[in-house]
């Protein structure tokens, strides 16, 4: 049997979502965890991509630890930008398509209106340098067949996330103080993951232009905004969440203060933009309820 899709990193929290929904709309489709494929491994990517021929990749393996590639970033390269370049390679022999997610870190953080997808990039940390590589790797490899989807600020049921973290301190603090001074879009791993299956069909119904797109939800907030509406969905008083700044919270790697992105790409593409993060939030939050549900009886175990 033809295989249409092959999805890596698919035990993380978005290769739960994107996996999930390509079964649910029975399509054929192959997930692999870092123990099924490796990405950094050349001969191990263009075997695997050989043996099951598949007619588009999702590419959700990376390495996501921001503040430990500051000091590890030959690994982080290794994964980030050598893998998604072994990919693009194999899917050029092969001839498949490749989706390639992203980050806002390839930007410096610095602006005032959303990046658009053309924007000028600037990262200002190893994450985003290592990410920028995989980028450039994918569609120098694959000009016609490349499509990066950068994102931010995802939350979901299936993984760690300042979501699932603001319900679990909202039930062990009185009072939390979260970051007022930086901007971004909530992103539900569920709405990127439709859009990323919508993007791999128009990509083989030709009807998506290869490139970039921003996979974010629509609006803006702070982390302070994030968490307040975290709060008020949960039916405590959001004044328990109180505003302070990135200076407050020392990190190795530089956090953008701006990470709103435009979404311009998507509509050149027939396709709708993510909707609103409130709306996809207030959507999540009963499934983001029985996770946490779950993980407290599994600990009481």
């Amino acid at each position: 049997m033809t295989t249409t899709w092959l999805l890596t990193g698919a035990t993380g929290m978005l290769g739960q979502d994107v996996l999930a929904l390509l079964r649910r709309d029975g399509e054929t489709a192959v997930g692999l965890a870092r123990s099924g494929l490796d990405i950094t491994d050349a001969d191990a990517v263009h075997d695997t991509l050989d043996a099951h021929r598949p007619r588009i990749v999702v590419n959700c393996a990376a390495w996501t630890a921001v503040d430990d590639a500051e000091a590890r970033g030959a690994e982080a390269l290794r994964v980030n930008g050598d893998g998604p370049g072994h990919l693009a390679a194999a899917c050029a022999k092969t001839g498949a398509r490749l989706i390639q997610l992203s980050t806002d870190y390839v930007f410096a953080g610095d602006a005032t209106a959303p990046y658009p997808e053309d924007g000028p990039t600037a990262p200002r940390g190893a994450y985003g340098r290592t990410k920028l590589a995989g980028e450039r790797a994918v569609l120098a490899a694959l000009p016609d067949a490349g499509y990066v989807v950068r994102t931010a600020w995802l939350y979901g049921a299936g993984g760690r996330n300042f979501v699932d973290t603001m319900i679990g301190l909202e039930a062990a603090r009185d009072t939390v103080d979260v970051v007022d001074d930086q901007h971004g879009q909530p992103t539900w791993t569920v709405d990127l993951a439709d859009r990323l299956v919508r993007l791999g069909r128009a990509a083989l119904a030709g009807t998506a232009p290869a490139g970039v797109y921003h996979g974010t939800s629509a609006g803006e907030t702070t982390w302070y905004g994030l968490a307040r509406e975290v709060f008020r969905l949960l039916g405590t008083d959001p004044a328990r969440v109180r505003p302070t700044t990135g200076t407050a919270f020392v990190r190795p790697a530089p956090r953008p203060a701006y990470s709103v992105l435009g979404h311009d790409g998507w509509r050149r593409a027939g396709i709708e933009p993510i909707r609103p993060w409130r709306e996809a939030l207030e959507t999540a939050f009963p499934a983001l309820l029985d996770q946490k549900h779950n993980e407290k009886k599994g600990s009481a175990r």
